[in-house]
């Protein structure tokens, strides 16, 4: 078959493009509708990767340079498409904010809002979404050819090995996390200072670079609960056993304030000689945020909150509020080679999958094309809306039931579906090459990488390389390759978290990012493109799977 293929945004602008010459009849195989398929890309080498695959771990043959050394040389739209990501960071301070802005996104596009608490009714070519706690989102879209139960796996029967028998559908996910490392103010949020200074009380949310938050200036984000009292009398306090009867109403709303309100200073290098040789501040000590010099005064933090949101402060019951580092968000460099900003891990994988998900559409075949963005990453996942929660899990049972599939349809379709688990790489730095491995590093703009470690801390393994890799081979996406080195501990992602509640076989790829966890992040420009690409390449593709034994690409 001839594809051409375009990788763009939300709005379908171009950032990188293929096209598949046709083969010779030894490279075709036959879908289960009859239909051509060209497998000369795709063939599969499970004692290692797919043919044409680099041996060095270096970016793949396929990732040409951008430009040559002449800013004249980039590409306008790969700029465009950056700057379009930066602008959905900015949009997303917190990750109530972040699963607000997709929320949007998928109501632009006309997918259904399902709340948990509903009942779900859902057809083949539906698009829909759900989400919990208000900062995890799971949108799916089922495919034209999902078969009514009464058809069963009879009208979906692909055979690309003896006698296989394939389920009726199958799920193809891409999962990536709402939140970032920042600091968290607490319930009781001031704290007394020198002279009448006025500081804020906050927490570590996640393994950020404590000394990167110094001298930045300071926003707040998330949500607050409000009492919204239902008549006046409760608005003015009833006493005694009026009140007790009196209704109330409690709402969650969204907050930002986007000007500087904060600032943690530095200890100035005259006070602290020996700064420059190494500082380990103390997180209660030394990171608490300056909020007045004493002008304001006790309660000034709660009632700005109210002010913020036009109610009294006595109507505020709780609030989840963020630091939130105010630099903008840039695309930069003589070449403008680069972007930065706050929160690139995990919102640059978080925008580009959604991007490829939104573009590519519904399939048209027996496959469900599912996108998720779990919040509390960054705490180890492990909360009711986390990827270790059975958010995913209740979600793909309530699609398999609503379609009128039975429990073993559902384990069956687990069985031969994929994850992409996507979180940001670290790049080789610059000026500390020496802390990446020798062969298994990446770099920036030089595609989306395949992440690999021998303890599982990410889930990808020889099957799940091999099939992610044949994919974005046949598309012409650049892929490269990470490994932590060998004598330093590395991190983990959701990926194998996620395999806890619902398994499947699975992939962890991110774009290559430096200062990861630092208040400021940066990363390749071109690679936002290239990774749409590889997320497009993704969800255009039927991938069938055969245990782990065999694999084909439709």
């Amino acid at each position: 078959m001839n594809t051409t293929y375009n990788a763009g945004g939300r709005d379908g602008r171009a950032g990188a493009s293929r096209v598949d010459e046709g083969c010779d009849a030894s490279d075709v195989e036959t879908d289960f509708l009859g239909e051509e398929v060209d497998f000369a890309d795709a063939e599969l080498d499970l004692a290692g990767d797919f043919t044409g695959g680099p041996a060095d771990g270096t970016a793949h043959p396929s990732a040409g340079a951008a430009a040559d050394g002449d800013p004249e040389d980039v590409d306008p739209t790969d700029t465009e498409i950056a700057r379009d990501m930066l602008d959905f960071i900015e949009a997303s301070p917190s990750m109530f904010h972040s699963a607000a802005s997709i929320c949007d996104w998928l109501d632009d596009a006309g997918f259904t809002y399902l709340p948990e608490s509903a009942a779900w009714d859902l057809e083949p070519g539906g698009a829909y979404y759900t989400q919990r706690n208000g900062s995890s989102v799971i949108a799916w879209q089922v495919g034209e050819g999902v078969p009514a139960p009464a058809a069963g796996a009879q009208q979906a029967d692909f055979r690309f090995a003896d006698e296989l028998d394939c389920p009726a559908y199958h799920f193809q996910v891409a999962a990536s996390h709402a939140d970032s490392s920042t600091f968290k103010v607490k319930a009781v949020p001031e704290l007394d200072g020198a002279g009448e200074s006025l500081r804020l009380n906050v927490e570590a949310y996640g393994g950020m670079i404590d000394y990167s938050w110094f001298d930045r200036p300071l926003g707040l984000a998330g949500r607050v609960l409000v009492r919204e009292d239902m008549d006046e009398e409760g608005a003015d306090g009833a006493a005694g056993a009026d009140a007790a009867v009196t209704p109330v109403a409690i709402h969650s709303r969204l907050l930002f304030i986007d000007r500087p309100v904060a600032i943690i200073p530095s200890l100035a290098i005259h006070m602290d000689r020996e700064v420059n040789k190494g500082f380990a501040p103390n997180r209660q000590v030394d990171l608490c945020p300056l909020f007045s010099a004493g002008e304001l005064k006790a309660g000034a933090f709660d009632a700005l909150v109210a002010r913020e949101l036009g109610v009294r402060p006595d109507q505020v019951l709780a609030r989840d509020l963020f630091l939130v580092n105010l630099q903008p968000a840039q695309v930069w460099g003589e070449g403008e080679e680069f972007v930065s900003s706050p929160r690139l891990d995990d919102l640059m994988c978080a925008y580009t999958s959604l991007s490829a998900f939104l573009q590519v559409g519904a399939p048209l075949e027996n496959r469900i094309s599912v996108y998720c963005c779990f919040d509390n990453e960054e705490v180890g996942s492990n909360t009711k809306q986390g990827a270790m929660s059975t958010l995913l899990r209740d979600t793909l049972e309530r699609i398999n039931q609503s379609l009128g599939f039975s429990s073993q349809d559902l384990r069956r379709a687990l069985a031969a579906s994929f994850m992409v688990s996507c979180d940001n790489a670290h790049a080789v730095h610059p000026n500390r090459s020496e802390r990446a491995d020798e062969r298994n590093r990446c770099v920036l703009n030089g595609g989306l990488v395949i992440k690999e470690a021998a303890n599982q801390a990410y889930c990808t393994d020889a099957f799940s390389r091999a099939v992610f890799a044949a994919l974005l081979d046949r598309a012409g996406v650049p892929r490269q390759t990470f490994a932590n080195k060998s004598d330093m501990a590395g991190g983990s992602t959701l990926g194998n978290l996620s395999n806890m509640q619902v398994s499947m076989h699975g992939v962890d790829v991110g774009c290559a990012q430096l200062a990861m966890h630092s208040s400021y992040e940066t990363a390749g420009a071109r690679d936002v493109a290239h990774a749409i690409a590889a997320f497009e390449a993704f969800y255009e593709a039927d991938v069938h799977i055969d245990g782990a034994q065999a694999a084909l690409l439709a």
